[in-house]
């Protein structure tokens, strides 16, 4: 029983009922102007949901009073934008028949159930049954009273089962579109690894900088020798600088992190990465092969987020090496490879953060991403499809 009565303590339960007796306005107001033309609202209806606009002014109001706890988030399922396309505005247009439809259905419901209501009310106190009543004729008497509540629960069961069916259609005509889904899904996904890689940053460089700055003061307390002492200082302080820059880079990522998907660097730019990596000291030898510019922009996106952090694992753990790049486009893959020689004087790099957010980026396009020494060689080899993104 609780189960069933559940739904009537939701507030939306009621502001979605309120959403189906909306139309009833307009509607009744071209009733009193021409009762024999009922139909001309469902007529006009079709050109008004073609407007663009009309789809943001339903999105708005259906998300408001239907779905009022996904109101203002970014995955909500009813879309509070103009139509982009024409698939667009004839959903729109679907939409608003529909809508005349469940508010025809509402407005008799609320007035004739109560109606009936009163009518076997009356009855029971021996007032004749009237209008066209299925019973019209019965002899009144006491026994109505115990039927004047059945249409007042019909009205709440109406309540809830045309409010959870009119927001079941909301959903399916103004929901978003597939360009709308893949552009939040896109932007959803560039957050998600800019946090992993921030947390990773922070971890990373934060955290043993500071592991490094409490295990050498301790020991220069503890050691009372003035040239240790400022050895420890010394260590402190480069080590502190390291990390500043680092915070610094991790910083400059959570200001980008406002910027549109659209205006993100692509591979088309690949060409500032390599002159930033030359003016480092390194010794770039790119080879591009295929047409970039057909590359998705998803895709290619990430192409230049993973070439930045193999050329950037270069110059940190390498130093002014000279370095190969390629970049080819072939067979609906998108090949990517940073290689650069290995010498005894080259760190290992194989559990760092930046590698591991490069399968993870590869990963989540569906393809796949290698890191690690390959015939003297440091290599970075990213395969990332492009027709499964297509």
């Amino acid at each position: 029983m609780r189960r069933l009565l559940r739904p009537l303590a939701v507030p939306a339960t009621y502001s979605r009922w309120l959403h189906l007796l909306i139309p009833s306005a307009v509607v009744s107001v071209w009733l009193f102007i021409s009762p024999d033309r009922p139909w001309v609202p469902f007529v006009l209806a079709i050109p008004v949901g073609l407007i663009p606009a009309m789809r943001l002014a339903e999105g708005v109001q259906a998300q408001l009073l239907l779905t009022p706890q996904e109101r203002g988030r970014p995955d909500a399922a009813i879309s509070i934008a103009p139509a982009a396309t024409w698939a667009d505005r004839w959903r729109t247009a679907v939409w608003l028949e529909a809508r005349l439809l469940f508010a025809t259905a509402a407005t008799f419901a609320t007035v004739w159930l109560p109606a009936t209501t009163v009518d076997l009310v009356s009855a029971s106190f021996g007032t004749p049954l009237s209008g066209d009543w299925l019973v019209r004729g019965i002899e009144p008497g006491w026994w109505f009273a115990l039927l004047a509540p059945l249409p007042i629960l019909l009205l709440l069961g109406l309540v809830v089962v045309l409010g959870h069916l009119v927001t079941a259609v909301a959903r399916r005509l103004l929901g978003p579109s597939p360009v709308e889904r893949m552009t939040a899904l896109e932007e959803r996904t560039e957050q998600l690894l800019e946090r992993n890689r921030i947390a990773r940053e922070l971890h990373d460089s934060i955290g043993h900088a500071l592991t490094v700055a409490v295990v050498q003061a301790g020991a220069a307390r503890t050691a009372r020798d003035p040239e240790f002492t400022d050895r420890a200082l010394a260590a402190i302080e480069e080590t502190g600088r390291s990390a500043l820059d680092d915070l610094e880079r991790v910083l400059r990522v959570l200001r980008e992190s406002d910027t549109p998907v659209s205006r993100r660097p692509t591979l088309l730019e690949a060409d500032r990465l390599l002159d930033s990596a030359r003016g480092a000291g390194a010794t770039i030898k790119a080879n591009v092969s295929g047409p970039l510019g057909l590359v998705p922009d998803p895709v290619s996106r990430e192409g230049y987020r993973i070439l930045q952090e193999s050329l950037t694992n270069v110059l940190r753990h390498a130093g002014p090496v000279p370095v190969r790049v390629r970049l080819a486009v072939m067979d609906g893959w998108l090949e990517l490879e940073v290689a650069n020689p290995l010498d005894g004087s080259s760190k290992v790099r194989g559990g760092g953060s930046g590698l591991r957010g490069i399968r993870e980026r590869a990963s989540l396009l569906g393809g796949k991403a290698k890191t690690g020494p390959y015939e003297g060689e440091w290599m970075v080899h990213a395969s990332l499809p492009l027709d499964h993104i297509r």
